[in-house]
């Protein structure tokens, strides 16, 4: 076991021990070819009756062909059957924030870099779905 899968399991476990919450569970769900390479996946986790998805990527060859919403789709059905309510992620490209909205996320935080800060522009938007 890596040291980031080490520090998140005894994490979980302190905050088990410490209140209740959902069953936590972190999955991956892959999008792969007719010759076996993958082309997609997205990272995710789900507790205190949410789903968080950590990560989304889909082959630039396969964007605009519906793989993202179909591995989005498939990470809420797994979340509805942990018994979630919610969903939530973060991004920082405005390419992605429009395709989360498309499907249904709002936006509920903003960080943003301020003059001065590096890189200049910057901005992480936080989104979130009812289930």
């Amino acid at each position: 076991m890596s040291v980031a899968e080490t520090v998140e399991t005894e994490l979980l476990k302190a905050l088990h021990a410490a209140q209740p919450q959902a069953e936590n569970a972190s999955f991956v769900l892959a999008a792969r070819d007719p010759q076996g390479a993958l082309v997609g996946g997205l990272t995710g986790t789900t507790s205190y009756g949410w789903l968080l998805v950590k990560t989304l990527w889909v082959d630039e060859t396969q964007r605009g062909q519906g793989l993202g919403r179909a591995l989005m789709d498939r990470a809420e059905e797994r979340a509805r059957q942990a018994r979630c309510h919610g969903a939530w992620l973060d991004t920082s490209n405005p390419d992605a924030m429009a395709f989360y909205a498309r499907l249904g996320y709002e936006l509920f935080g903003e960080l943003a870099n301020t003059n001065g800060q590096q890189p200049t522009g910057h901005r992480r938007w936080f989104m979130r779905k009812t289930l």
